[in-house]
């Protein structure tokens, strides 16, 4: 009897065990990020260990975007929130310094040095938010998440480094992918007009002379004026591409279309760019990577260059 007896509490706690061991294991790391992009650099540095939620969807333009009553819940109860910086979240930095002071609040394009960022005449002392354009300027992005993350869970370092460092190697394969691509533009046609101006370190990469029909944010206003000069410089630099984005309405654009079509020039659409936001979620698209390799493929291709239709890997949902 006593030998029976020893035998099932040894079964007992055997089987228990593993069980205890789960429950003491650390829940996933709560983060919440701003934008799409941020949230997936999140994703891939922190991999299972985090739980990530963006509070900007695809095609939400993060220039006039305000915090909701459902953001404030989730960002209170998060262990570290993400967000741009460089005034992107203009209608929401009051808040986040709020909310430092009583959570673990990190803006991740904010550290990034001055002398790799663009200034512009909009807001003094203020830069040019875009860096994700620049897969080269966005790894230093990742660094900055990977960090904000050590910093929360420090015991996952290891983890955290190496997800990072595989991670950044693909940003090396994409950026190298952008600048072939690119390379292959006919210097003439080298010319990348879009709704507003977010393609301006992709132009310093890849040797792009970039121009937008708004400024740097979607907040500014496009008067006639630059309309009229826009369709001037269409006519007379005979530009036969121009692009929309996903998080901007096309209406500016239509407008120089037709405008240059009243001069007898003729101007096509060319593509659908994602610049302040990624693509659907669960798409490839809706992949940083999958943003940045769907917009070089329809840019080169648009202009001229001969790329693969389903881009980078052939992963693109349906070429362009």
């Amino acid at each position: 009897m006593i030998l029976r007896r020893s035998m099932l509490i040894a079964l007992v706690s055997a089987l228990t065990l593993p069980l205890a061991g789960r429950a003491m294991a650390e829940p996933p790391t709560k983060v919440v990020a701003t934008t799409g992009m941020i949230a997936d650099a999140a994703r891939q540095v922190g991999g299972d260990l985090v739980e990530v939620q963006a509070l900007m969807g695809p095609g939400v333009d993060p220039h006039s975007y305000r915090q909701t009553r459902t953001d404030i819940v989730a960002m209170t109860r998060a262990d570290l929130v993400l967000w741009h910086g460089l005034y992107l979240e203009a209608q929401m930095e009051d808040f986040f310094g709020d909310l430092t002071r009583k959570r673990n609040v990190v803006a991740v394009a904010d550290g990034l040095p001055h002398e790799l960022l663009r200034g512009h005449d909009d807001y003094e002392n203020k830069f040019d938010p875009h860096v994700w354009m620049s897969p080269d300027l966005w790894k230093l992005v990742v660094e900055q998440v990977q960090m904000a993350l050590t910093a929360t869970r420090p015991d996952a370092a290891d983890v955290f480094a190496a997800n990072a460092a595989a991670h950044l190697a693909e940003l090396d394969t994409l950026s190298a992918y952008a600048a072939e691509s690119m390379a292959a533009v006919p210097a003439d046609n080298r010319v990348l007009l879009t709704a507003h101006d977010a393609f301006g370190y992709f132009g310093d990469s890849y040797d792009v002379e970039v121009l937008g029909i708004q400024g740097i944010s979607t907040e500014s206003e496009a008067g006639l004026n630059r309309i009229s000069a826009l369709v001037d410089l269409l006519v007379e630099r005979e530009i036969t591409a121009v692009f929309v984005e996903s998080s901007v309405s096309d209406r500016n654009m239509r407008a120089l279309v037709e405008g240059a079509a009243a001069r007898g020039h003729e101007v096509l659409i060319g593509g659908e760019l994602f610049s302040d936001a990624m693509g659907p979620e669960g798409t490839y698209e809706g992949t940083y990577i999958g943003m940045i390799d769907h917009n070089v493929t329809v840019i080169a291709s648009a202009l001229g260059a001969n790329v693969p239709a389903q881009g980078m890997s052939g992963k693109l949902s349906a070429g362009f």
